[in-house]
């Protein structure tokens, strides 16, 4: 399953996927399959991810259009 909001906050905020790579100590390449919906995102992956951009993991999965929604 492919999330827009994944590669759009990375895009907007000029980080390079390699960076992100980085971060979760995965290679460059696993992040793009990340973000292209070939390999699934694990519940560790994405806490991660919403770590590092500080936004809901909600943001990064498409369930909203705000990356500070933060549900209740």
């Amino acid at each position: 399953m492919v999330f827009k909001n994944l590669r759009n906050i990375r895009e907007d905020r000029d980080i390079k996927q390699r960076e992100v790579s980085a971060v979760l100590n995965v290679s460059q390449n696993t992040y793009s399959q990340y973000e292209t919906g070939v390999i699934a995102l694990t519940a560790e992956v994405l806490l991660k991810l919403a770590d590092y951009y500080q936004c809901s993991v909600d943001y990064l999965l498409d369930r909203t259009d705000d990356p500070s929604f933060i549900p209740k």
